[in-house]
Formats: structure tokens, sequence, C-alpha cells
């Protein structure tokens, strides 16, 4: 196993729940936006986006049992986590009436987006508490780094 490896792992999770707290950002900024894409000659409303992540190296839970039990070769076991894809949820907009709105339908209804507030902020809450772990990890494994280092001293 590297020196670095725990570092290494603790700076790929930064960076994934960094990009999910922008996605969310962004899914908030657009929760009212009725018009954010031309869909067949037709404004569309905003879609919430989701981040999918996974795993740098999949490797079967065998190979972590091994490596526990002291019989595995390979020391390079777990390299963090990536992102995969940003994909569009695909929840049906909701509408509300109001044949007022410049965006309405024949019937007075208006597509807004599927982007609610409260799931938002609950995501966001979750992506900040996995962040502040993850920066926990990175200090913890710094100090006993930097410990190892005034052992030689």
């Amino acid at each position: 196993m590297s020196i670095f490896h725990g570092l290494n792992t603790s700076a790929s999770a930064l960076t994934s729940q960094r990009l999910r707290m922008d996605v969310i950002s962004a899914n908030m900024a657009n929760a009212e936006s009725t018009r954010a894409r031309m869909v067949d000659g037709e404004w569309q409303p905003y879609r919430r986006k989701m981040v999918v992540m996974q795993p740098n190296e999949k490797q079967p839970f065998s190979a972590f049992l091994h490596q526990a039990m002291g019989r595995s070769t390979n020391s390079e076991i777990g390299h963090g986590v990536k992102v995969s894809a940003i994909v569009d949820d695909q929840t049906p907009f909701k509408e509300m009436y109001d044949p007022e709105h410049p965006d309405a339908n024949e019937e007075g209804y208006v597509q807004l987006p599927n982007v609610d507030p409260l799931r938002e902020m609950v995501d966001l809450m979750s992506a900040t508490r996995s962040y502040e772990a993850n920066v926990t990890t990175l200090n913890a494994s710094k100090n006993m780094l930097l410990k190892a280092l005034e052992i030689g001293r």
C-alpha cells in the first residue's frame, strides 16, 4: 500500500462530493425555471440532475476479505470513488394552474421543474456531511504521516 493511498482515496471522495454539491446548487437555482431547454420546438422546464458515483476500481467482497485476513498480495484494495455520470431525473414535471402565465398551455396549466427544494436540502446536507467526514479522514491521515516523520528525527 502506498503511503499516499489514504490521502488519494479521501481526495477522490472530496472531489465527488463537491461536484454533487454543485449539481444540487444548480437544481436549487433552477427550481422555478419554466424555460430551460428547447425540445422538439417547445420550451421545457428545468429537469432535476442527479450525480451517479461508483468505485474507481470494482473489487469483489472476497478481495477485501482476503486482504483483511492477510492472505492477499494486492495491496491496493479500494481506490476511492468517481463520478460516473450526471443524469436527468425522469420524474414527471409538476403542473400548476395559472392561465395568466406566459408558458401556460391551452388548459391554463404551467409545467414546473421536477425539483423538490426539501429533497435538495436533504441531499445537500448529506453531501456536506460526507465532505466533512472526508476532510476529517484526510486530516487524520496527514497527522499520522507527520507523526511518522517525527519518529525519524
